[in-house]
């Protein structure tokens, strides 16, 4: 079943085309609004998918920094993090898929891969569409949708990377929140 919802015209990333325009949404990227760090999931996600956007972020050559509580180490194995002892400091992972754009992955639970962005950083069409593409790989790689929810609204998302559509589609009418 896909989850657009009231997508109007936005049209896809492919082709020089935009998944989404900013005009349209730019509501949901108001720190005001939104939080200044929504959350972003996937939702039933595995120990695999982790291990799977761990990948991904090698294969793309994103800058990455994987750090446990003060220090930065390697990128280790998703299962080695994911089955740390429960008293454990949670490890993060950042990672930089463009210049001045940040995505915090934390390892919270291994059936939910979720990441935070800091949405003064993704302002304006072009930022928007760095956001859109990483949200594309994301879920073109796990073959899941990829939701941001306003920070501290978890289940509520507003946009999402939509597999059936191959886009990120809108979640939620920008005009009411």
């Amino acid at each position: 079943m896909p989850l657009v919802k009231g997508n109007g015209g936005a049209v896809r990333q492919h082709g020089g085309v935009a998944d989404l325009l900013w005009g349209d949404v730019k509501r949901f990227f108001d720190p005001d609004l939104m939080g200044s760090l929504p959350d972003a999931r996937v939702p039933d996600a595995s120990v695999d998918d982790w291990q799977a956007v761990l990948d991904l972020v090698v294969e793309k050559g994103w800058k990455c920094q994987y750090s446990e509580g003060e220090r930065v180490v390697p990128v280790p194995w998703a299962e080695a993090v994911l089955s740390r002892p429960a008293e454990a400091e949670c490890p993060e992972l950042r990672v930089w898929p463009a210049a001045d754009v940040l995505a915090i992955f934390r390892f919270h639970a291994d059936d939910e891969v979720d990441f935070d962005v800091d949405l003064r950083e993704l302002q304006g069409q072009e930022r928007l569409d760095v956001f859109c593409g990483f949200l594309g790989e994301i879920g073109r790689r796990l073959g899941k949708p990829v939701l941001m929810d306003p920070e501290g609204d978890s289940g509520h998302p507003v946009l999402g990377f939509d597999v059936e559509a191959d886009r990120v589609v809108l979640l939620a009418d920008p005009q009411v929140r």
